[in-house]
Protein backbone atom coordinates (compact mmCIF):
# COMPACT_ATOMS: atom_id res chain seq x y z
CA UNK A 1 0.00 0.00 0.00
CA UNK A 2 1.70 3.44 -0.93
CA UNK A 3 2.07 5.88 1.80
CA UNK A 4 -0.70 8.45 2.63
CA UNK A 5 0.02 11.95 1.14
CA UNK A 6 -0.64 15.03 3.08
CA UNK A 7 -2.94 17.95 1.94
CA UNK A 8 0.18 20.57 2.12
CA UNK A 9 -2.83 23.18 2.45
CA UNK A 10 -3.99 21.65 5.11
CA UNK A 11 0.11 21.45 6.63
CA UNK A 12 0.63 25.46 6.28
CA UNK A 13 -2.72 26.29 8.10
CA UNK A 14 -3.05 23.65 11.29
CA UNK A 15 -0.51 22.37 13.98
CA UNK A 16 -0.56 20.27 16.38
CA UNK A 17 0.01 20.38 19.89
CA UNK A 18 2.14 18.41 22.24
CA UNK A 19 -1.22 16.68 23.35
CA UNK A 20 -2.65 15.92 20.08
CA UNK A 21 -4.93 19.08 19.92
CA UNK A 22 -5.21 21.29 16.74
CA UNK A 23 -4.41 24.71 16.59
CA UNK A 24 -5.46 27.13 13.82
CA UNK A 25 -4.76 31.18 13.49
CA UNK A 26 -7.25 33.51 13.59
CA UNK A 27 -8.93 35.31 10.57
CA UNK A 28 -9.12 38.91 10.01
CA UNK A 29 -5.93 40.09 10.74
CA UNK A 30 -4.84 40.06 7.07
CA UNK A 31 -6.15 43.77 5.85
CA UNK A 32 -8.52 46.73 7.05
CA UNK A 33 -6.49 47.13 9.79
CA UNK A 34 -7.46 50.55 10.94
CA UNK A 35 -10.51 50.43 11.49
CA UNK A 36 -9.86 47.65 14.32
CA UNK A 37 -8.18 48.34 18.02
CA UNK A 38 -5.55 47.38 19.52
CA UNK A 39 -6.83 45.39 21.51
CA UNK A 40 -8.23 43.46 18.99
CA UNK A 41 -5.36 42.69 16.99
CA UNK A 42 -3.45 42.08 19.57
CA UNK A 43 -6.28 39.10 20.53
CA UNK A 44 -6.18 37.79 16.87
CA UNK A 45 -2.70 36.89 16.89
CA UNK A 46 -3.12 34.43 19.75
CA UNK A 47 -3.72 30.80 18.41
CA UNK A 48 -6.95 28.95 19.05
CA UNK A 49 -8.21 25.62 18.97
CA UNK A 50 -10.19 23.70 16.10
CA UNK A 51 -13.70 23.38 16.64
CA UNK A 52 -14.75 19.65 17.97
CA UNK A 53 -16.77 19.87 14.60
CA UNK A 54 -13.91 19.99 12.17
CA UNK A 55 -10.89 17.90 14.05
CA UNK A 56 -11.86 14.55 12.26
CA UNK A 57 -11.39 16.22 8.80
CA UNK A 58 -8.00 18.28 10.00
CA UNK A 59 -6.75 15.14 11.29
CA UNK A 60 -7.46 12.92 7.97
CA UNK A 61 -6.00 15.66 6.21
CA UNK A 62 -2.35 15.65 8.34
CA UNK A 63 -1.97 11.66 8.44
CA UNK A 64 1.65 12.25 9.99
CA UNK A 65 0.61 14.01 12.69
CA UNK A 66 0.58 12.93 16.73
CA UNK A 67 -3.18 10.97 17.42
Amino acid sequence: MPKMKTKRSAAKRFRLSATGKVKRSRAFKRHILTSKTTKRKRHLDMETLVSKADVHRVREMLPYGRP
